[in-house]
């Protein structure tokens, strides 16, 4: 998937300028897929000049004028060809997993220090299911009441928040492994 396919996603569910965007991609899409503010604003230009979305300027008191994007039918017709293509299989680099298996090259002072990453890297996912979770009782708080989007959407974050369940799940048996190595 090219960063082109999620901000056309992300216009498509809502129109706005660059920066909306970026705070967009910062909450939500950005669990899933993330981008900088600079690769967004290049992205964009280069979306208006192959004629994949338009911008209207808007003018605001006060504050530079902004551009407002919005997705074009070639845009809507971009994203509908990528939809119906065949997903690849992802290839996992995981480079935690590579170390846990190392460890068994190392001694007992690089497992304490292969535990404390472990402990960092699992406080940093446990912090992501709570921004996951709270993103839900915000943005989802009647999921019945939901329209296609919406549900779509919805269903997207319960993903995430299953994915890092599961990791969070498999960093506390990695810790009881590498406890029980030193036993």
């Amino acid at each position: 998937m090219a960063l082109e396919h999620a901000i056309l996603v992300s216009l498509l569910e809502q129109p706005g300028s660059g920066y909306e965007l970026a705070r967009r991609f910062d909450r939500s899409i950005g669990r899933f897929w993330t981008a900088t503010h600079q690769q967004i604003y290049r992205t964009l230009k280069r979306m208006e000049s192959d004629g994949w979305a338009t911008a209207e300027e808007i003018d605001q008191e006060g504050r530079p004028d902004k551009r407002r994007y919005s997705v074009t039918a070639a845009g809507r017709a971009v994203l509908t060809d990528w939809l119906r293509e065949p997903v690849q299989p992802e290839t996992v680099r995981h480079e935690l997993a590579v170390k846990v298996r190392g460890a068994a090259f190392d001694d007992r002072t690089g497992h304490a220090a292969l535990i404390a990453e472990v402990e960092r890297y699992r406080a940093d996912h446990e912090v992501t299911l709570g921004r996951y979770l709270a993103g839900e009782r915000r943005d989802f708080p009647d999921a019945g009441e939901l329209d296609t989007g919406r549900r779509l959407q919805h269903v997207v974050l319960r993903g995430g928040i299953a994915y890092e369940r599961m990791v969070l799940a498999w960093l506390d048996d990695v810790l009881d492994t590498l406890r029980g190595l030193g036993r």
